[in-house]
């Protein structure tokens, strides 16, 4: 089915990479005090939301409010998942409190032959089998114990692509021996340092990664009051890391965990072009001006994202952004969504929107939690089948 079918209307951390042994691996437990889980549950998930109590039961509290936590008052994490809905989310001191506001309704059409529904679909010339795929997120160690090696197959196996994040908590070589098959895509924090940038990149490209995806949404970290509260210090907790395999360490600084740059422009651009053949792909725009800027500057795609609300409180909802930057590039470069997606009806109202495909973040880390590699093929399974229920009773 292609985009045109849909009928609808609008109303209303540069993190070192980690190699972690055993034993770091180990040190999640103590320091975040978590007990990983084995075991089915009485009765099958439905949705993603049944992971997420799953998942909050699992967890610590200060592994479980890193994973949602969102920036000061949450309002844009919260509203990521309100604007798919009816309604918008407001805070009032502590309380939560929802306002009916019209957003997004599906128009079906009937009398079409649905007996044959095709999920399948490209990103930057590469087939995956459904536009639902996995965003960069962190840490995934403080989930299940294999991490990124987990997600990593758990992708492979779905036919999809993985955005291995710069604050992945296993080695990127372990990751990608895991899943040789899999399409994996690497997110990039900007060091200030250009020649780290360069071996990471070059490292990654070696490896097989297909793109370059650079989050430019944080030249400092967000506000976020729970890891505060919980004086949660990962740059301390999971000590010194290095952005370096262990053959590499005697012919490459070592790195603590990460300095990002805060100078990072426009006009920088051209030199991350000029040493990669990987596609360049921005994370994090939520405008019609850096979009019109993105497609100036010779990217290859954008991600329409707030940060999961974890960066600047108060802005757009990810899905709200989303129909302006697509008008603004005006189909001259790939524009994909992630914040907010928790259904099948969700990834097709963005679809309809312009998206090319969505990429999801706590939902893998709920799944993650819930059963490690099995927990993520559920998440994703359930979305597939979400969505081409949504599909067959919409055009």
């Amino acid at each position: 089915m292609q985009k045109d079918q849909y009928r609808i209307q609008t109303t209303s951390y540069y993190s070192s990479i980690f190699t972690l042994s055993s034993t770091l691996k180990c040190s999640y437990q103590v320091l975040f005090g978590f007990a990983y889980s084995y075991e089915g549950a009485d009765m099958p998930l439905a949705c993603l939301t049944d992971f997420e109590a799953h998942a909050r039961e699992r967890l610590s509290k200060s592994s479980w409010d890193y994973i949602e936590g969102g920036a000061d008052e949450g309002i844009t994490r919260d509203d990521n998942v309100a604007a798919f809905k009816n309604t918008s989310m407001c805070k009032t001191g502590q309380e939560s409190q929802e306002h009916q506001s019209p957003r997004i309704r599906l128009r079906p059409r009937y009398l079409r032959d649905v007996s044959e529904v095709d999920l399948r679909t490209t990103i930057q010339g590469e087939e995956i089998s459904a536009p639902i795929c996995i965003a960069p997120t962190g840490f995934h160690c403080l989930a299940w114990p294999d991490g990124e090696m987990s997600t990593a197959r758990a992708a492979q196996a779905a036919g999809t692509c993985y955005i291995t994040s710069s604050y992945a908590s296993c080695s990127l070589e372990d990751i990608v021996t895991t899943a040789p098959r899999g399409l994996r895509w690497f997110q990039l924090y900007v060091h200030p340092e250009r020649q780290l940038n360069k071996q990471l990149i070059q490292r990654v490209e070696a490896l097989g990664f297909r793109a370059l995806v650079i989050t430019v949404d944080v030249p400092i970290l967000g506000n976020r009051r729970q890891d505060i509260r919980n004086q949660l210090n990962l740059m301390m907790n999971l000590m010194q890391a290095s952005i370096h395999s262990t053959k590499e360490r005697n012919s490459i600084p070592h790195l603590q965990m990460s300095p990002i740059s805060t100078s990072l422009c426009w006009n920088d651009l051209s030199w991350f072009q000029s040493m990669t053949r990987l596609p360049i792909i921005l994370k994090g725009i939520l405008t019609k001006e850096d979009a019109e800027l993105a497609v100036k500057h010779n990217v290859h795609g954008i991600i329409v994202s707030n940060h999961g609300g974890r960066q600047l409180d108060g802005v757009a909802a990810s899905i709200d952004a989303l129909t302006e930057v697509v008008a603004a590039v005006k189909g001259k470069i790939e524009v994909y969504l992630d914040g907010g997606v928790r259904t099948g009806n969700d990834v097709l109202k963005a679809l309809a929107l312009g998206a090319k495909c969505v990429f999801l973040g706590r939902p893998i880390l709920w799944g993650l939690a819930y059963k490690g590699e099995h927990g993520v093929k559920e998440v994703l399974n359930i979305l597939k089948n979400e969505l081409h229920i949504s599909m067959a009773l919409t055009v």
